[in-house]
């Protein structure tokens, strides 16, 4: 009965709560976050320890006293384990010692205990398959179990409850506890860290599309507050509509800027086509723009529309271009020009490196350079997958 009894008390947890390890220190160690009180639910457990008290308690003089002594002291080890597993699991040589000491109280209750001391060799085993390195843990808890069934069988007056094969089902029980665990830590991190690289792409979003928004809107700002400058003297009429086109612009910067910040942007590839025509109407770059999207499919559109507002940006601030035209197919978008300058600046790549990005992402490929049919620079960006 003894045997069934241990082997019942092992399958439902002799740690009480599930107190599992994760790898810590030397690889062994308990599960983060495990219940504050967890040694309350391991003290229930030292029920299956009743036929060793009253095995004890029939006997008489030392033999009782020393054995009481031991088992209370057996118990105590035990919750403190449970209890402080999690702390002492990296110093290995106090767990040991710790095992040990519960393996040598367990001795001493044999002279009055007799063969249900063996019982004692079930918590011994579930706590060092939680305290101790697997490699370690693994072959200890086999001496165990051969050490029970041997002992059993081999002195005389023992009767062989299965305390062998309690040990074993303590041990595989509280292995398997472990290895939950641990999965659980892993998984635990791997979502905390998926979140901070989430954090940190959202982020790098939110810097790249400033960063083109910004470059386009102070660019045209730019081009349109020299233009009214000029006008001034000339025709104050037409400075004033450009500084309210100016205006315009900076309310609309300002919307695009919180709209990318909520996480909401969105541009349109009609809309752009029209922004570039004010642009480079502004930079007084004659403009060569198709005048509809229609059949560029959906799923390109707006890495189509990210195209154009950066390739035009980068026309009208560094190109020098008299003209510029837009090519715009089903599957790619091209923007030339016949300027001197490069379209795109050697010491600000932060504009290309968010159109790279956005290409890779949408299956798309993206050129820079030269012009191959004349002077001037082109950018290209073709849908191949």
């Amino acid at each position: 009965m003894a045997g069934g009894v241990e082997r019942g008390g092992v399958d439902g947890g002799v740690l009480g709560g599930g107190d599992v390890a994760v790898p810590q220190g030397h690889g062994a160690g308990l599960t983060p976050g495990r219940p504050r009180f967890v040694w309350v639910f391991a003290a229930v457990w030292l029920f299956y320890l009743g036929e060793n008290l009253s095995a004890l308690r029939a006997q008489s003089g030392w033999v009782r006293d020393v054995g009481l002594v031991a088992l209370a002291g057996f118990a105590v080890l035990y919750v403190f384990l449970v209890a402080r597993g999690r702390a002492v699991s990296g110093r290995l040589p106090l767990v040991w010692l710790l095992l040990m000491a519960m393996l040598g109280l367990a001795a001493l209750q044999v002279p009055g205990a007799g063969f249900h001391a063996l019982t004692c060799a079930v918590y011994v085993g579930a706590l060092a398959m939680t305290v101790l390195p697997v490699w370690q843990a693994v072959p200890f808890c086999g001496v165990l179990v051969v050490s029970a069934e041997l002992l059993a069988w081999l002195v005389p007056g023992w009767e062989d409850n299965g305390y062998g094969l309690a040990v074993l089902l303590g041990s595989a029980a509280t292995f398997g506890l472990r290895l939950a665990g641990e999965r659980q830590f892993r998984l635990r991190a791997a979502q905390q860290e998926l979140s901070v690289m989430a954090v940190q792409n959202e982020r790098a979003r939110i810097a790249a599309d400033l960063h083109d928004i910004l470059g386009h809107s102070l660019t045209v700002v730019t081009v349109k507050a020299e233009l009214a400058q000029r006008l001034l003297d000339i025709d104050v009429e037409k400075a004033r509509k450009e500084l309210q086109d100016l205006e315009a612009l900076a309310r609309d910067a300002l919307s695009d800027v919180r709209a990318t910040a909520m996480g909401m942007r969105g541009i349109s590839l009609p809309g752009e086509i029209a922004a570039a025509r004010e642009a480079l109407k502004a930079a007084h770059v004659v403009a060569d723009l198709p005048g509809a999207a229609d059949e560029v499919p959906s799923r390109v559109r707006e890495l189509f529309a990210w195209t154009i507002r950066e390739a035009v940006t980068n026309v009208v601030r560094h190109s020098g271009a008299g003209r510029c035209e837009v090519r715009l197919t089903s599957s790619s978008v091209e923007i030339v020009d016949d300027g001197p300058g490069a379209g795109v600046p050697a010491s600000d790549g932060q504009g290309l490196l968010g159109l790279q990005r956005r290409a890779r992402e949408a299956g798309a490929v993206l050129s820079v350079g030269r012009r191959a049919d004349g002077p001037g620079f082109r950018v290209r960006v073709e849908v191949v997958s």
